[in-house]
C-alpha cells in the first residue's frame, strides 16, 4: 500500500474520484434499466445472458421449491449450524429496531396513534459475482420476516448450494437466476416473468447501486449500498490485525476501497510490510491484490483530529477503531458502521454479530445509517379528535388556515361549528 500525506487535495481527488466512478455507473445502468422496462423479459434474458454468460430461458429463471429443498443435503451441517447462529443473531437486533404501535393523547380531546405496518412485497437483491453471498440473504430476508412483510423475492445471477440452502432455512420460496442492472429493473417494473416489487433491498457493485438510484422514483430501495469501503483509524495497533482488516473488505471487488488512517509514521511502514506479506498469500485472482493498491491506501494524517474530520467526510462504509478510545468514537458522526476494539474484526459485521452488513457507501453515511427492520414497515399515523379536542384545535387552525390564504382548510373547521 501506499502511504501519504493526507492533505485537502488528496482528499478532494479521493472524492472527486468516487463521483467520476458514479457517473459511469449512471450510464451504462441507464441503458440496461430503460431495455427491461420497454422490453421486459426479453432484454431481462439478453442482458443476462450476455454480462453473465449465461443461457437462460424464461422457464429457466426461477429455481423450484424441490431444487431448494434438495440444497439443503448438499451443504455441510456446520454450515447449517452458522446460517442459524448468524440468523439468530440478526433476529434479535431486527425485533430490537422494530418501531412499535404506540397512542398518545398530546391534549384532552386530540389523541394520536402510531400502525406499524410492513411493506406488501419486497426483492431482496444478493450479489454473486466471485461468490453468492449467504450473508446478504440473511442480512436482508431476516429483518423483513421480523418486520412481517408478507411476500419476499430474492434474486442471485449465479446461486450456489450454500445459497439455496439458507433460503430454504430462511423459508424463502422465490429466488430467482438474475443480476446486474437488469435484476433491478425487472424487480422495479416487473416483466411477465418477474413480478413487480414495492421496495429493492440489497448491496450489489456500481451498476446494481446506480439501476437501484434510477428505479427509486418508481420502486423504492433501502439505500445506495455499493463497492465496499473500509477505513481503519489508529495511532497504535497490531499491524497484523490491521491489515487483515483492509484487505478482508479489499477482496470484496476490485474497485472496494481500504484506507488505513494515522498519524504514526512508524506504524504506516509496519502496516504497509504486513499488507505486503499478506497478499502474498492470497489466491492469485483475488480481488484485493488489484484494489488494495489501485483504489485504497495509507493516509498520515497531521493530528487525530484532521483524521476524524476525514472521516465525516469521507463517510466510509465500514470504520474501525483498533484501540477503544471514546473520545475518538464521540468525534465520527458520519459512517455506515463502528468496529471499536482490537477484537472487532470486520468480518464479525459482515456476517455473524447481528449488525446489519448492508450498509451507505459513496458518502451516503453523512445522511442516514445502515439498513434496520424499520426500513421494511410503514409508520401510519391515526387522528383521532373528539368534540372537546376540536374546541381546543379550531381557533387555532383557522387562524394558521387564514395566514396561508387557504379558504376551504378553514371552512372544513368552521363549517363544523
Amino acid at each position: 500500500m501506499r502511504i501519504r500525506k493526507l492533505t485537502s487535495q488528496l482528499e478532494k481527488h479521493l472524492l472527486s474520484r468516487r463521483a467520476q466512478s458514479d457517473a459511469e455507473a449512471q450510464s451504462v445502468a441507464s441503458e440496461i434499466v430503460s431495455d427491461v422496462r420497454r422490453r421486459g423479459d426479453a432484454a431481462l434474458l439478453t442482458w443476462t445472458n450476455k454480462l453473465d454468460h449465461a443461457e437462460l430461458r424464461p422457464k429457466d429463471l426461477w429455481f423450484s421449491q424441490k431444487e431448494i429443498r434438495a440444497a439443503e443435503c448438499n451443504v455441510s451441517p456446520d454450515f447449517l449450524g452458522a446460517i442459524r447462529h448468524a440468523a439468530r443473531n440478526i433476529r434479535r437486533i431486527a425485533e430490537q429496531q422494530l418501531p412499535r404501535p404506540w397512542s398518545l393523547e398530546v391534549e384532552p380531546g386530540v389523541r394520536i396513534r402510531q400502525r406499524v405496518v410492513p411493506i406488501e412485497s419486497i426483492g431482496c437483491y444478493i450479489p454473486g459475482g466471485r461468490a453468492s453471498l449467504v450473508s446478504t440473504l440473511l442480512m436482508t430476508a431476516v429483518p423483513a420476516q421480523v418486520a412481517g412483510v408478507p411476500r419476499i423475492i430474492a434474486v442471485c445471477p449465479k446461486p450456489n448450494n450454500e445459497l439455496l440452502a439458507a433460503a430454504n432455512f430462511l423459508g424463502i420460496d422465490k429466488l430467482a437466476r438474475i443480476g446486474g442492472a437488469q435484476a433491478i429493473a425487472a424487480l422495479a417494473y416487473g416483466t411477465k416473468s418477474i413480478p413487480r416489487v414495492e421496495k429493492i433491498f440489497g448491496p450489489g457493485n456500481k451498476y446494481v447501486t446506480a439501476a437501484k438510484q434510477l428505479v427509486s422514483a418508481d420502486c423504492a430501495i433501502d439505500l445506495p449500498a455499493g463497492p465496499t469501503e473500509a477505513v481503519v483509524l489508529a495511532e497504535r495497533g497490531n499491524p497484523r490485525w490491521i491489515a487483515a482488516d483492509l484487505l478482508a473488505q479489499a477482496e470484496h471487488a476490485k474497485d472496494a476501497a481500504s484506507f488505513f488512517v494515522t498519524t504514526s509514521p512508524p506504524l504506516a511502514k509496519q502496516v504497509a510490510a504486513e499488507v505486503a506479506r499478506q497478499l502474498r498469500t492470497l489466491s492469485p485472482n483475488n480481488p484485493a491484490r488489484q484494489s488494495i493498491s489501485a483504489v485504497g491506501g495509507i493516509l498520515l494524517a497531521p493530528s487525530l483530529t484532521a483524521a476524524c474530520d476525514f472521516v465525516n467526510r469521507f463517510a466510509p462504509e465500514h470504520l474501525s477503531f483498533p484501540l477503544r478510545v471514546n473520545t475518538l468514537l464521540r468525534q465520527i458522526r458520519s459512517c455506515g458502521t463502528i468496529f471499536l476494539g482490537p477484537w472487532s474484526a470486520q468480518s464479525f459485521g459482515d456476517y455473524i454479530s447481528g449488525s446489519n452488513h448492508v450498509l451507505p457507501t459513496a458518502g451516503w453515511a453523512r445522511r442516514r445509517g445502515g439498513l434496520s427492520s424499520a426500513d421494511f414497515v410503514k409508520c401510519i399515523s391515526v387522528q383521532e379528535i373528539s368534540r372537546i379536542g376540536f374546541a381546543s384545535l379550531a381557533d387555532g387552525a383557522e387562524m394558521l388556515s387564514s395566514a396561508e390564504s387557504l379558504e376551504a382548510h378553514r371552512n372544513a373547521v368552521r363549517i363544523r361549528r
